[in-house]
């Protein structure tokens, strides 16, 4: 399955949620950092879902930009 992962710079780092998967999320010191464990931290949710015999979300959310002139 492919995710949207969100991934925001902070003030000491970033961090990063799909907005398919509640309280799904990771941090991180890099951006690289941030999506690592943020890969971890899905394949965590999605396996915790399945011993709970909950289905996985299908993944549905999907971002774009919007360019508004300056």
């Amino acid at each position: 399955m492919r995710y949207l992962v969100v991934i925001e710079k902070t003030r000491t780092g970033f961090s990063a949620y799909s907005p398919d998967l509640d309280g799904c999320v990771a941090v991180g010191t890099t951006r690289e950092d941030a999506e690592r464990n943020m890969r971890e931290a899905i394949e965590i949710h999605l396996e915790g879902l399945r011993e709970d015999g909950i289905d996985a979300p299908p993944p549905t959310a999907s971002s774009t930009y919007v360019e508004i002139p300056a």
